[in-house]
């Protein structure tokens, strides 16, 4: 989405350059419109710059940071080497994810092929109001696939809106994802025991189902394997390490809990020696 208000000052922002001159270099703003900016010569590097054609080139997407704005003037003061490389990647990457969401959004909505077939005004409001739900359009695309379609429902949008939306978002998006494994030492007396453990490790694994929505999302997984009685390997998949670790946590409790109530013994080890 073009944005049409200006940049705040220390904005990390995407640009095009536009014009070397001797004295700096002139870039365009790509999510506002096409507003340009100043680089001066000074802020170009950290060092001493000798030909601005070493560093920057027409038509390359830069990533800089907002020094000074003057609205009433049309001036913006930008600054290339105030960027951290690791803040250009983010930054990069975020510009790119928006534009593949906003791509995906006029498809899913506004494309020939699509079903709904709304139009450019009705698009550009629908788009409004997810950027001001999540911050940006990607995210309301990431949202959408981790809890399904009452992110979408609980904003107001029409059904066959949500539906295609849906659809689109699980064809596109791939969530981030981190695997761990524990291990957990189950051992049970009774005649019956095989069976009893088989128990607890599947419902270590349905741990999910019962677990908050928040954790009880597509893309988690917890599986568990055989490595040697009386040791269980527990493999968990989530979105980050935090998550996982937790759902790890509640899966080896699960199964731990089942055999003492069934006079057995169990331990869990985040790793094996």
């Amino acid at each position: 989405m073009v944005r049409e208000e200006w940049p705040e000052k220390g904005e990390i922002v995407v640009c095009t350059v536009k014009e070397l001159k001797s004295f700096g270099v002139f870039v365009t703003l790509e999510e506002y419109g096409g507003k340009e900016g100043l680089i001066h010569i000074s802020e170009v590097s950290s060092g001493w710059v000798k030909h601005l054609r070493d560093y920057v080139r027409e038509g390359q997407k830069v990533v800089c940071k907002v020094l000074h704005v003057d609205a009433r003037r049309g001036h913006i003061d930008i600054s290339l080497k105030a960027v951290k490389d690791g803040q250009k990647r983010e930054r990069i990457k975020e510009w790119k994810n928006e534009k593949k969401a906003k791509k995906w959004l006029s498809l899913a909505l506004a494309a020939p092929s699509s079903k709904v077939g709304i139009g450019k005004e009705e698009l550009n409001e629908l788009e409004i109001k997810l950027v001001d739900a999540y911050g940006s359009l990607y995210d309301a695309f990431e949202d959408v696939v981790k809890v399904g379609k009452k992110a979408l429902i609980a904003l107001g949008i029409k059904e066959e809106h949500v539906d295609a939306i849906h659809e689109i978002a699980l064809a596109n998006v791939k969530l981030p994802s981190v695997q761990i494994v524990g291990y957990v030492e189950l051992t049970c007396p009774l005649s019956e025991g095989v069976e009893i453990i088989k128990e607890a490790l599947t419902k270590a694994e349905e741990v999910i189902k019962t677990e908050p929505s928040e954790k009880n999302i597509d893309g988690n997984k917890v599986e568990c394997f055989y490595i040697g009685a009386p040791r269980y390997k527990i493999r968990v998949t989530a979105p980050n390490y935090k998550e996982a670790e937790n759902i790890l946590s509640d899966a080896a409790n699960t199964a731990i809990e089942i055999i003492k109530r069934n006079e057995g013994y169990g331990k869990f080890y985040r790793n094996l020696s």
